[in-house]
């Protein structure tokens, strides 16, 4: 891509060309982010939060459950019975609108899967102790602990069309086929989904990243906040980042309500477009 100086508009010459997909006066208004906030450090917001509702528009919607697998079931106990009722509640709107999906991703950083990079370097070397696991990097209880747990398990016909998949990385979009492409987004992409509900483990690690990963490829992006869960003692501080930056953080009885009454099939395109990693319309 060329980037000489000349071809830099002046915002004065900008606002006086179209631009396609943007509505440039509401681009031109205050935000209320801003206005709302005007006691901010020099003069910027306290916070920002997503200027959509789930029920402002039609949409093509995917629930993502992050890493919810065997090994995971001490940390995952207290938000299966959430875990169960978004599933069902998912699985209900699947059978009568085009347009929603479910996805599993499990977690598989093995000793034995051949890589060593950055998280290898992040988590320490050390964790080859099966019976006193050190390194969370790692899957100690073998394919034992890889499935996923049984209350919210994929049937036999989803696991067949795909929908459940190993991944090695944070992000559940870090996963690639034989071409190069983001696994989950290429299967997102021939539903033309436009809108992910995050639930799962761990809620700062697998579940922060997929968010901005998703956000980056264009998805509305929701977190359910008594639905996921961690490890560690960062919860809070992960479901607030995730909320004024990224993610509509809203809880279980939000998301089953908008599944079970409120839903309203998109049509394919007409919020994100498909020809673009950043999901821009074409």
């Amino acid at each position: 891509m060329n980037h000489q100086k000349d071809e830099i508009r002046t915002l004065q010459d900008a606002l006086e060309r179209p631009c396609k997909h943007r509505d440039m006066d509401l681009a031109l208004q205050p935000m209320d982010n801003f206005r709302k906030t005007p006691d901010g450090p020099n003069e910027t917001p306290l916070a920002f939060w997503a200027s959509w509702d789930l029920s402002d528009r039609p949409r093509r919607i995917a629930l993502l459950l992050d890493d919810c697998q065997e090994e995971y079931r001490p940390f995952a106990d207290e938000i299966l019975p959430n875990l169960v009722r978004i599933l069902n509640a998912f699985r209900g709107a699947r059978d009568e609108h085009e347009g929603v999906c479910i996805a599993w991703s499990s977690w598989s950083r093995r000793f034995d899967d051949g890589i060593s990079n950055a998280m290898d370097r992040w988590y320490g070397p050390r964790g080859l102790h099966p019976d006193n696991p050190e390194n969370a990097a790692y899957i100690h209880t073998g394919a034992a602990g890889l499935k996923p747990l049984r209350e919210i398990a994929p049937t036999q016909q989803e696991v067949s069309d795909g929908w459940h998949y190993h991944g090695k990385h944070l992000d559940m979009f870090w996963t690639f086929d034989e071409d190069g492409r983001s696994y989950l987004d290429e299967k997102l992409k021939q539903q033309h989904i436009d809108t992910i509900v995050i639930t799962g483990l761990w809620t700062d690690e697998c579940v922060l990243s997929t968010a901005y990963a998703g956000n980056a490829r264009g998805y509305d992006v929701v977190v359910v906040n008594d639905a996921v869960a961690t490890a560690t003692a960062n919860q809070k501080i992960a479901l607030t980042i995730a909320n004024s930056t990224v993610a509509k953080v809203l809880s279980t009885d939000q998301v089953v309500q908008y599944m079970e009454k409120d839903f309203v099939a998109g049509q394919p395109g007409e919020v994100k477009g498909n020809s673009h990693h950043d999901g821009r319309k074409s």
